[in-house]
């Protein structure tokens, strides 16, 4: 596929060199793609991912894929802090919850498609550690957002999507609540690979990572509070991460 390079001093050596064995799909949040890539090569900005793609589908390379890019922040992920070391990071060009957010154009998303293809092909990757940054900094970001199609990602194999519960009246767990339920739920979560803390107290953290698994799986409605079809949908999602195809 067509990459134009457009490279950025904003990297360093992966830990311990190690292989990147995990994609994280951010937004860009700016107004344009262009702005977008100016901030990705300012050293002072000290920011960076290894592609962009903007809405017409054409994509940009700024760090190469066996180094480390700044993209992840403050982050986790099946109990790992320096998400930078273990991912490739791609920021899809998108104005972002702070100004509109429109949906993703097919043709962006096509090329996400080759491109994921590609990465595939070339690192030891597995659909289960394909991410958005919201998973792996719930409360502190909420991209790629509730408008991403992980289910077209998924159809390709090249992450894990489920058909999400349908919004149902029932008993629901929610700040302030505590005991086995909610812990129940937060050992779920942990499972799904969020870095949450199983005390039984639907606390800040609870929530925010509640709301982060709605953007993903259960866009509907993204509320942080864990209703009947939130975790019947968790559930689902814990099947088929867990299945042997997926190991």
């Amino acid at each position: 596929m067509d990459i134009a390079g457009h490279w950025s001093p904003n990297f360093d050596t992966r830990a311990d060199n190690r292989a990147p064995d995990m994609v994280v799909i951010h937004y860009t949040g700016m107004d344009t793609a262009e702005a977008a890539l100016e901030r990705l090569q300012d050293p002072e900005a000290k920011v960076s991912a290894h592609y962009l793609i903007d809405e017409a589908g054409r994509a940009y390379a700024l760090v190469p894929e066996f180094e480390r890019a700044w993209h992840a922040g403050v982050s986790s992920w099946e109990g790992e802090t320096d998400v930078n070391s273990l991912s490739i990071g791609i920021e899809l060009a998108n104005t972002g919850h702070e100004f509109g957010y429109p949906d993703f154009p097919a043709a962006q998303i096509a090329t996400l498609v080759d491109l994921m293809a590609e990465i595939f092909s070339r690192w030891p990757m597995e659909p289960g550690r394909v991410v958005g940054h919201s998973d792996v900094a719930p409360g502190r970001k909420a991209d790629p957002g509730e408008k991403f199609p992980w289910k077209t990602l998924a159809d390709a194999g090249f992450a894990l999507w489920v058909e999400p519960a349908p919004l149902a009246a029932g008993p629901t767990l929610g700040p302030g609540d505590s005991g086995d339920g909610v812990r129940d739920l937060q050992s779920a979560l942990a499972l799904a690979g969020y870095s949450i803390e199983v005390d039984g107290i639907y606390g800040e953290t609870t929530l925010e990572t509640v709301t982060a698994f709605q953007r993903r799986q259960r866009p509907e409605s993204v509320d942080g509070i864990a209703d009947l079809s939130t975790l019947k949908t968790l559930a689902a999602f814990l099947a088929v991460l867990k299945s042997p195809s997926t190991e």
